[in-house]
């Protein structure tokens, strides 16, 4: 299941036009890279909640048959937060009442996840174990909300939330249904009325450390830019949804426009007369770059059109939001 129906409040008027899991990252939605992910690990039956503007990625997504996937859509009348959210999906993910272990994750992530790594780490637990979280080790683990990650004679586990340590939730785990029915119903939070109270009642979740690959989440517009130049440089996905740099050939570039590497052009971009593009652009599928601008460290979104200087920034329809 990815969990896709928040508002995204810190993104400002971007979260207004698409909802986050959509927002593209080197012309492409978060939500495709995670899906791709997924399908390239052999998961291909998916469940996606949606709330604000689910109708853009019902629309833009369909049934997932042109990912490899089957997409189903768990909708939210009223938002429920991340373990209400999979509470209300238990019929789309447990069909029947069946108790076999699935993978949830947040759908504004990037993540270059070994998924495989992760259900055998579950596997190996031991009996009762009720979930295992992904974690990472940040020096900034506060601010995302610190877990007391320790080890034992059968591997990690989460001794604490919101205590000491050096880890952070990185916003995917492998649970059961079972468990998951056990939250209270409507809006819950999966480790709030969850994991930490049954924590201390001394049940055991297994944590495992993602250590190598890249990982981004993309809830302020800073994030969100800093994740577009990551791509758009060529970092290496195991399963990488389409091609984030370069420029599509059937992008129309006049004579003299200036393209300096690295940059991502869509399909269908017009960039005028004299203008400069690069180094560290986006420039979106069916976007305009007027003649004389200059688009340096900064994203155009698609269908939108880019003016005068734009650095820092992100373009959409509805104008230009500071990264800074």
């Amino acid at each position: 299941m990815l969990l896709c129906a928040g508002f995204g409040t810190r993104l400002g008027a971007l979260s207004d036009e698409r909802p986050k899991p959509m927002l593209p990252v080197a012309d492409l939605s978060i939500l495709r890279y995670g899906i791709a992910n997924l399908v390239g690990h052999g998961i291909t039956e998916l469940v996606i909640n949606v709330h604000h503007r689910g109708d853009v990625i019902e629309r833009e997504l369909g049934d997932g048959a042109r990912f490899g996937a089957r997409i189903q859509y768990s909708r939210e009348a009223q938002i429920l937060g991340t373990g209400g959210g999979l509470k209300h999906a238990l019929p789309l993910l447990a069909p029947g009442g069946g108790d076999e272990p699935f993978l949830s994750a947040n759908g504004k992530l990037i993540f270059d996840l070994d998924v495989t790594a992760l259900i055998e780490a579950y596997a190996r637990a031991p009996r009762g174990t009720l979930a295992a979280l992904v974690v990472r080790r940040v020096p900034d683990a506060k601010d995302w909300g610190v877990l007391d990650v320790r080890s034992d004679e059968h591997g990690l586990r989460v001794a604490d939330f919101f205590s000491e340590g050096h880890h952070m939730f990185c916003g995917v785990q492998v649970t059961r249904p079972s468990t998951i029915a056990r939250l209270p119903d409507g809006e819950a939070d999966w480790i709030r009325q969850g994991y930490h109270a049954w924590i201390k009642g001394g049940e055991r979740i297994a944590a495992y450390e993602h250590v190598h690959g890249y990982f981004a989440e993309h809830s302020t517009p800073a994030r969100y830019l800093a994740s577009n130049l990551a791509l758009v440089r060529g970092l290496p996905l195991r399963f990488p949804p389409g091609r984030t740099t370069g420029v599509d050939p059937t992008a129309r570039l006049a004579p003299d426009a200036r393209v300096i590497e690295p940059v991502r052009i869509g399909p269908g971009a017009v960039v005028g007369a004299g203008a400069q593009i690069g180094p560290d652009a986006v420039i979106g599928a069916g976007a305009t770059v007027e003649a004389g601008a200059i688009v340096g460290r900064a994203v155009v979104w698609a269908g939108a059109r880019a003016t005068g200087e734009i650095r820092d920034a992100i373009v959409s329809a509805s104008g230009t939001t500071s990264a800074l």
